[in-house]
């Protein structure tokens, strides 16, 4: 599910020549192409390797000769892995932290402009909420990237798909109010007698469209993972 779209941020500094680029995207041409002509590029940074974010980033590389820069080093191409919680970087006369936000998936990070803005990925959306995507992304530390989000007080997010949100410790809280509910309905579900992963999204999940069941029952083997770690069933 791509929602909107797929949304690539273009950074540059008041005066500066050069931008960042964030998530290229999936292999499109014309959008590659578009996102280049905005250039020159100094550097290309990832929020997470799913495709729709990151599929055209060695592509993207090549057409402007930068650095393509993620967590994950497989996704990363001529220059080293990004270290989540290292010194910030100045990238183009821009400074960015890397912030790490696992959960969406292991190698999700957000990227915090100053202290302007936030860069989620997928960690928070522009609309609705996210997937908890099992088994590479697990439900605890994605718990604990909220928190960490809604620390960063009142700044706009910037997220992977949809409109900027005004207010990441807002959006952040709802995120865990949202998860702490959807817990108690899977807990309640099994409790009920579901057995399954499948059969709690029929239960939690009935008045949603059926066509996001399959990313929900990716959520929901989180959360009973999750539940099951720490002792409730």
């Amino acid at each position: 599910m791509t929602l909107d779209g797929t949304n690539t941020w273009v950074l540059r500094a008041p005066g500066a020549e050069a931008c960042v680029v964030i998530d290229p995207g999936p292999l499109m041409p014309e959008h590659l192409e578009r996102v280049a002509a905005l250039g020159p590029v100094a550097v290309t940074l990832l929020t997470h390797g799913h495709p729709d974010h990151a599929e055209g980033a060695a592509r993207f590389a090549e057409m402007t000769g930068s650095d393509v820069l993620a967590q994950d080093p497989k996704h990363s191409v001529g220059g080293q892995a990004l270290i989540p919680d290292g010194e910030p970087l100045d990238l183009a006369g821009i400074r960015i932290r890397t912030f790490a936000t696992p959960g969406h998936t292991a190698d999700s990070v957000s990227f915090v402009i100053g202290e302007e803005a936030v860069l989620t990925g997928d960690t928070i959306l522009g609309r609705g909420t996210t997937v908890v995507a099992w088994p590479d992304g697990a439900l605890g530390e994605y718990l604990t990237s909220l928190e960490r989000l809604r620390g960063l007080g009142s700044i706009p997010v910037l997220p992977g798909h949809g409109p900027v949100l005004p207010d990441a410790s807002a959006v952040a809280g709802y995120y865990l109010q949202h998860r702490a509910e959807r817990l108690e309905q899977v807990r309640a579900a099994v409790a009920a007698g579901a057995s399954t992963p499948h059969e709690v999204v029929e239960t939690v999940y009935a008045d949603v469209d059926r066509s996001v069941w399959p990313a929900a029952e990716l959520s929901v083997r989180a959360q009973l993972d999750y539940l099951r770690a720490n002792g409730r069933p």
